[in-house]
């Protein structure tokens, strides 16, 4: 199977300068949402007093609406016909809705009971992420249609992966802002503010995409049904019984799609395997590095989160290069090779005799998330193609809500494991620095051996991957002389 890359992008397939930043507007904003909601959550334990357990349950039972509003709100975007286009109309309102919701969510009152907290939370949480699945779906399924260009692809999602990077950059500097003199240590007080800064961020950035980006339309379309898909009802307004029906069959069509689960079962595996054991290493950093120096440690772990998303940037940049030489499947061989190497360099490089050599494995580790989410999204928006040469009908709204919906669902498993694993060394925190040398052995092992791993079968997995750039070419080309070109 081979990675031939030689096409040049045609004038007409090029997407603008101004309008791939615009589209990554809309990844900064949807960053940095996610960030606020995630991270603003320790303002109810240090803020309000309310029981850490309870304060994880909200953290997790509102994604749980996501495995079904993520899918449903696709096939709704994939279905709507309108003067404005499918994906715009929702996007400008769940960009304001996103940022009053968010706003409101945390005008918290004090003195309440933690059970007042938790309904009011939780409640204000699924509303909130019910108006941000209306602006997320919709902007990612944008961002699969703005081009057939094989390349063109990979350079949109590169832009927009380089943009959303911004989010984190900003969000470790929240907490510093909800604690900061000016609130007087109410920090309460300092999520009201920062919540009304967000939400008014979400709102004016948030619309852009839908104000100043022009989704393509299909033109000549054929009537022909592919052998793959059974006859669906076509005709304009269709009962509820119709409509669930539909949905269902456009679901399970989408999952099982061979080269889209593949891309899956790959990004859980990369990114997952990562965040499985992301509280590793500061443990590993902590207590074998400096011998149990919280502060000490805590300021290299920092320091390295500096290198490792400065890397990111960076990398961002070369894997897109990258994909235009060699293609997208041997790109994703590449970065993730590297990444590999970097978690490996961790057993060299974690070491107490020279802490400074730390940062040295984030720079190679950065390779393995800055490639995956520049080159995935490319890619899936290749498997939308070959989907309608299949079925006839475009999904990018079903593609990409259950895609993201697998990254969720996997990273609220991956951090419920990494729990577990933690366990499973023996760590004690009571005893401070004076961890068993086999609890400190099984933290390296697992900071090490987890991502590696994963990383490994991942790229076993995308080998298999049948969407080459000959193959994406051809498919192109089979469709346009189907239905036409998109304009």
């Amino acid at each position: 199977m081979k990675d031939n890359s030689q096409s040049i992008t045609a004038p007409e397939d090029r997407i603008s300068h101004a309008q791939k930043f615009i589209y990554g507007l809309g990844s900064l904003t949807n960053n940095l949402l996610y960030a606020a909601i995630t991270g603003m959550l320790i303002v109810l334990n240090l803020g309000l007093g309310m029981n850490p357990a309870l304060v994880g349950l909200l953290g997790a039972l509102p994604r749980l609406v996501d495995a079904i509003t993520d899918p449903l709100m696709g096939y709704i975007s994939d279905k709507t016909k309108s003067r404005w286009g499918r994906r715009r109309p929702y996007i400008f309102i769940g960009a304001i809705a996103s940022g009053i919701v968010f706003a409101l969510l945390w005008q918290l009152p004090v003195g309440k009971s933690d059970d007042f907290y938790f309904w009011y939370f939780l409640i204000g949480s699924i509303i909130f992420y019910l108006a941000y699945t209306i602006f997320a779906t919709p902007w990612v399924a944008l961002g699969y249609e703005l081009t057939p260009d094989y390349h063109e692809r990979t350079r949109l999602m590169g832009v927009h992966n380089f943009m959303g990077q911004i989010a984190w950059l900003i969000a470790p500097w929240f907490l510093w802002f909800m604690k900061s003199e000016q609130f007087e240590g109410d920090m309460v007080a300092g999520a009201s503010t920062l919540a009304y800064i967000v939400g008014g961020f979400t709102i004016l950035l948030g619309i852009l995409p839908a104000i100043f980006l022009q989704e393509r339309s299909k033109i000549g379309l054929k009537e022909s049904k592919p052998v793959e898909q059974e006859a669906v009802d076509e005709t304009p307004k269709r009962s509820i019984k119709e409509s669930v029906l539909d949905f269902l069959n456009g679901f399970v069509i989408t999952v099982k799609f061979k080269p889209f689960l593949q891309l899956c079962a790959a990004t859980f595996l990369v990114f997952n395997g990562f965040i499985m054991v992301s509280s590793f290493q500061s443990y590993v950093v902590i207590y074998y590095v400096f011998g149990g120096d919280q502060t000490l440690g805590a300021e290299y772990i920092g320091w390295a989160g500096m290198v490792t998303a400065i890397s990111t940037f960076c990398v961002i940049l070369m894997v897109t290069k990258l994909s235009e030489k060699i293609g997208k499947r041997r790109a994703f061989f590449t970065t993730t090779g590297v990444s590999i190497f970097g978690f490996a360099l961790k057993w060299f490089f974690y070491t107490p005799e020279y802490p400074m050599l730390l940062l040295v494995p984030s720079v190679f580790v950065a390779f393995g998330l800055g490639g995956l989410f520049t080159l995935m999204g490319s890619m899936v928006a290749d498997v939308c193609d070959a989907d309608e040469l299949r079925t006839n009908e475009r999904r990018e709204g079903l593609f990409g809500s259950i895609y993201w919906w697998v990254v969720k669902l996997g990273m609220a498993a991956a951090i419920a494991a990494g729990g577990y694993l933690l366990n499973a060394t023996g760590f004690d925190v009571d005893l401070g620095s004076a961890q068993s040398d086999e609890a400190i052995l099984l933290m390296r092992l697992f900071d090490i051996g987890v991502p590696l791993i994963c990383s490994a079968i991942a790229i076993w997995i995308i080998y298999f991957y049948p969407i080459t750039e000959a193959k994406a070419n051809e498919v192109r080309q089979q469709l346009e002389q189907r239905r036409g070109k998109m304009n």
